[in-house]
């Protein structure tokens, strides 16, 4: 892996000197040396049980399904967090919630990555990838106050951007405008913003009057651009898929928060048409990524290019749909915002033709932030200090060496503050944050969470007890109910520590 970059780089002299005449057909890769592909595509809101390989009977989704024949499905894959913004702050910078940056969902002010954080795509970058984010970003914007934040995508490492910087305006799929870039592009459709229109109402969230152009199939569309225009380089492509999180504002509005063109094939089922969107939202979601996969194959890149799919967290019960209707977290408890698995435990598919294993399963344990040290090892990349990232490169291959966490770490601080932690078969949740009593579970004889083992373990609660305060690093951004425990400042390089 360590001589991928040399050759990247010399492959990127050769082609500045001889220009278009060591073009590469589009049916294939002259160099089977290259650097692969990566793309990571991220649902919003799916839960463990939406696809028919986890389990649904309902919504169809034959394309992930195939997918996870042709590559590796995983049963025990955790999102960062179990809302949007910091779930994605820990795929982006492999640091677990006590110690990322991003811990909740908030103001521009505290949403955003600074300078100093350094993400996967800036990685892959160092390494001669070119970048891409399409869809939903959440983890910094432009304001008419502050119009070249230090956290939009283009500053953290992408080469291309389309589509939402804010997650509030990702609630609407019919928006006035998307971002191309640091570039607002007008649409077709005509919103009314939620709330007082003002300077800044571009950001905030609403719903469509006038409904024109759907913003995922306009994200769609560019993502398939990006690839075929970057069919002959390494390229890093972040698709961060709304669907299907309901439009909270238009719910409110309109009645209904599943917005989606058409019902497709649930046209004529027996549900409410949040049900029929719903479903149809997933579906539509699950027809572009067979796109994807087909575009890969006539372009002749399919055998160089890794596609990761998972879900940033839980199901939600919003937009007016019958969850009991789907059973979305099928054995799990909770959904988005709990901290049980059905709030944090996630779909994770991964497809490299050639060097995964058709239809195999993994119990490893593993979360969004061990992305970057799989990215680094799959590319040669050297892994920036003090993360909380291990690779599962080992696993995808087959290989020995797969190196296990000792634990993974939650914490959120919505609805007075939860924490949350695995080590082995154990979790641990504690409600509220820092006070609570700690409810323990054994995932292996109870994956619904059902039966609080604590008072029949009190050493595996104590210890679970420190490694929540361990883990657990003071952001001056995050408070929440209860007392944070005392730590000795850790050692570091003097600059500021969250």
């Amino acid at each position: 892996m360590n001589q991928l970059a040399p050759r990247l780089f010399l492959l990127t002299i050769v082609t500045i000197i001889f220009g278009d005449t060591l073009a590469i057909s589009s049916n294939s890769r002259a160099d089977e040396t290259l650097a692969p592909n990566i793309i990571f595509i991220m649902a919003d809101d799916l839960g463990y049980g939406d696809l028919g390989c986890y389990g649904q009977k309902l919504i169809k989704t034959p394309e992930l399904d195939r997918m996870a024949k042709e590559g590796m499905r995983f049963r025990n894959f955790y999102a960062g967090n179990t809302v949007c913004a910091p779930s994605r702050c820990v795929l982006m910078t492999g640091k677990h919630m006590g110690h990322a940056y991003v811990r909740g969902n908030g103001g521009v002010d505290v949403q955003g990555l600074r300078d100093r954080d350094v993400t996967v795509a800036e990685v892959l970058k160092n390494q001669g990838y070119t970048t891409a984010l399409c869809g939903k970003w959440g983890l910094g914007e432009s304001t008419r106050d502050n119009p070249d934040h230090e956290g939009v995508p283009n500053q953290q490492g992408f080469d291309f951007f389309y589509g939402y910087q804010s997650q509030l305006h990702a609630h609407n799929y019919y928006p006035a405008f998307l971002w191309k870039n640091d570039k607002r592009i007008a649409l077709r459709n005509e919103v009314v913003p939620a709330g007082r229109k003002d300077s800044n109402w571009y950001f905030k969230p609403g719903y469509a009057t006038k409904r024109l152009d759907y913003s995922h199939d306009l994200i769609q569309n560019e993502a398939l651009s990006f690839i075929k225009r970057n069919r002959r380089n390494p390229f890093f492509l972040y698709l961060a898929l709304t669907i299907p999180h309901a439009n909270n504002e238009g719910t409110r509005g309109t009645g209904d928060g599943q917005e989606v063109p058409n019902y497709g094939i649930y046209s004529d089922k027996p549900w409410s048409n949040q049900d029929k969107g719903q479903a149809a939202m997933v579906t539509r979601m699950d027809e572009g990524i067979g796109e994807i996969v087909s575009l890969l194959a006539e372009l002749g890149v399919s055998d160089n290019t890794i596609i990761m799919f998972t879900s940033d967290n839980g199901h939600h019960d919003e937009g007016g749909h019958d969850t009991e209707l789907f059973d979305p977290n099928g054995p799990l408890r909770g959904k988005k915002r709990d901290l049980y698995e059905g709030g944090i435990r996630v779909p994770m598919i991964v497809k490299w033709p050639g060097k995964i294993k058709p239809g195999s399963i993994t119990d490893h344990v593993s979360y969004f932030g061990d992305l970057m040290a799989t990215v680094a090892e799959l590319t040669g990349a050297p892994l920036p200090a003090g993360l909380d990232s291990i690779s599962f490169m080992p696993t995808l291959l087959g290989n020995p060496g797969q190196r296990n966490h000792d634990y993974l770490y939650w914490e959120f601080y919505e609805q007075g503050g939860k924490q949350a932690l695995r080590s082995a078969n154990w979790k641990a949740v504690r409600i509220p944050m820092f006070s609570g009593n700690v409810e323990l579970y054994n995932l292996d004889d109870d994956l619904g969470e059902s039966k609080d083992l604590a008072q029949d373990h009190p050493a595996v609660v104590q210890r679970l007890e420190q490694l929540m305060d361990s883990a657990h690093e003071p952001n001056p951004n995050w408070k929440a109910r209860g007392k944070a425990p005392n730590k000795r400042p850790a050692a570091g390089d003097g600059k500021p520590r969250f």
